[in-house]
């Protein structure tokens, strides 16, 4: 069961207050289409929605993209990571939201250290001088989520401790109700946005939210990610402390290195330049070619130069994988991009991603080959693998084939990588160190012992199907002799119409008892019925003020809507 209880359209009104924030924001940002669309401006006071409509011209000015951003950044925490989850999606987002959503500002104030002390008794039932010999209270870092400290253990071991900020979890989930019910508003209103399913896309990320507010979790990545290069001399992972960890408490080893973008320092320290760029692009080779378990967030914050030229990963909050086969498909299409053979990387690229309808193969490959005219045809140690592949992406979403997303995430940090690498060695040659993983993988899959193995595992999936299937025509025929056979239509593309008819049956509805008031208040008035307010019933006069009202409402919707 989902950790994160997301409620249905009616329990969200119990967040009202946080509901009126969230579009209030929309609007301020000049987002006041959807709240139309949506129909959810009856959420929100009249006076309230005429404040927020007046946007200043610096808003309007502004790409659509930016004000996604903006507005993110303002709802805080939920929406600020399920921005940082979207911009790794580009199966649901365009590219250009993706650019300017990976800018999102995660920065917050700090927590009082009396709260810190509070979540560590609250973890532990121990107060904090019994886990620690001593603990700072001003903070390393602070994000929405939570914030860092560094400390010590009883035994000396210096630490850093990441706390969740409290009553997170609450906001969160109030958040997520609001997501839900504004996303089943989104497949209700927004033609096309019934097929891209919002809600699931909510439902997707509260289960991601859940892992990532699951501290324990990181704690499991960063073992496995120790277990991987237990006897690789260059890297170096820092130790966790499992009992000073819990779901909102992680305590991991202090790190004293020196970020890998800080050159001077580097510089200062004597430290190898190149050999640094070197291994950091031949570590994320091996995380992702030979491993399959690969960091995500691979930029110059999380990575710290040690003595001896070693590198050490920190923050495993965000991790990927990739099984063996889209390693070796991903490996084809850059082999294919090298050797210059369009056709068999648009091949590579159809078998890496997902399409709802068949792609027009003669359009695709000119687009591939094209995009190889201007980008392949240079000495490769001059070619951008990261900006290359962004671009294939590019062309690959021009023709709605979908990215899966473990793939855009190894994508981006190999391209972050590379950037790093290039910016401590101009003459970092990418594909000169990545061309024998590639290799090697491919080697690999043709090897009498690989080829022997997948033969005896399809030689099994066949043998199970061929005994299943007159069991399941079995079940077939027997279900057709019940009367349990059903068969299930969909019709598509009629909801613009059916909200438009709904609309319409509305607007009558409430015109006919508006008149049924004017004429009822109207026969109350001429029967002259006690009480009488100088000589006119008080009855009919309020009917007639409430039938005015009325008409005043529906008079404004109409006007709203565009439609006179």
């Amino acid at each position: 069961m989902a950790f994160f209880k997301i409620g249905s359209i009616g329990r969200s009104y119990r967040h009202m207050q946080r509901y009126r924030q969230i579009i209030t924001v929309l609007f301020k940002y000049g987002f006041g289409d959807l709240i139309d669309a949506l129909k959810i401006e009856q959420y929100l006071e009249i006076g309230l929605q005429m404040v927020s409509r007046k946007r200043r011209e610096s808003i309007e000015m502004l790409s659509r993209a930016v004000r996604v951003r903006m507005v993110l950044e303002e709802l805080g925490p939920t929406f600020i990571k399920m921005g940082q989850i979207l911009s790794t999606r580009p199966d649901l987002l365009p590219v250009e939201f993706m650019q300017e959503i990976a800018k999102l500002q995660d920065k917050v104030p700090p927590f009082p250290f009396s709260e810190v002390e509070a979540a560590i008794k609250e973890e532990f039932q121990k107060p904090v001088q019994q886990i620690f010999s001593s603990f700072d209270e001003q903070p390393l870092a602070a994000a929405s989520i939570g914030q860092v400290h560094k400390a010590r253990l009883l035994d000396g071991s210096s630490v850093v401790v990441k706390i969740q900020r409290p009553g997170i979890l609450h906001t969160i989930e109030v958040d997520l109700e609001i997501m839900m019910h504004l996303a089943g508003l989104m497949e209700r209103h927004l033609e096309g946005w019934d097929i891209q399913r919002p809600s699931k896309v909510v439902e997707e990320f509260s289960r991601t939210l859940e892992m990532e507010l699951d501290y324990t979790l990181e704690a499991a990545y960063t073992e496995r990610f120790a277990r991987q290069f237990k006897d690789e001399p260059a890297v170096y992972v820092p130790q966790v402390y499992r009992e000073a960890t819990t779901s909102r408490i992680l305590t991991m080893e202090y790190i004293r290195g020196i970020k890998a973008s800080a050159i001077d320092r580097l510089e200062e320290e004597g430290l190898d330049r190149k050999k640094i760029a070197q291994q950091g692009l031949i570590l994320i080779m091996k995380q992702i070619f030979v491993h399959g378990f690969f960091h995500a967030d691979p930029h110059p914050g999380n990575v710290f130069v040690l003595p001896d030229n070693v590198l050490c990963y920190i923050d495993f909050g965000m991790m990927g994988r990739l099984d063996l086969e889209t390693r070796e498909r991903f490996a084809d299409l850059i082999m294919s991009i090298v050797h210059r053979n369009e056709r068999e990387a648009v091949d590579a690229l159809l078998r890496l991603t997902l399409s709802e309808e068949e792609p027009d193969y003669p359009a695709l490959e000119r687009d591939v080959a094209e995009f190889m005219d201007q980008h392949c045809y240079r000495p490769l140690k001059d070619v951008d693998l990261g900006a290359l592949l962004h671009k294939l992406l590019d062309v690959a979403t021009r023709h709605r084939l979908v990215i899966p997303p473990d793939l855009f995430l190894m994508i981006k940090a190999l391209s972050t990588v590379e950037g790093l690498g290039r910016v401590l060695d101009p003459e970092l040659d990418v594909i000169e160190q990545a061309a024998p993983f590639m290799k090697r993988i491919q080697l690999n899959r043709v090897h009498p012992h690989r080829i022997a193995k997948d033969m005896a595992n399809s030689g099994t999936e066949l043998f199970h199907l061929l005994k299943d299937i007159p069991k399941e025509v079995r079940a077939i025929l027997k279900m057709a002799r019940q009367g349990k056979v059903k068969m299930e239509f969909e019709h598509r593309g009629l909801e613009s119409m059916l909200a438009t008819h709904d609309r319409i049956s509305n607007r009558l509805s409430f015109a006919i008892v508006l008149a049924s008031l004017v004429i009822g208040s109207g026969l109350i008035v001429l029967s002259g019925i006690p009480p009488k307010w100088h000589e006119i019933p008080i009855i009919g006069l309020v009917g007639f003020l409430f039938a005015g009202f009325m008409g005043f409402w529906l008079l404004i919707s109409i006007i709203r809507s565009g439609r006179m």
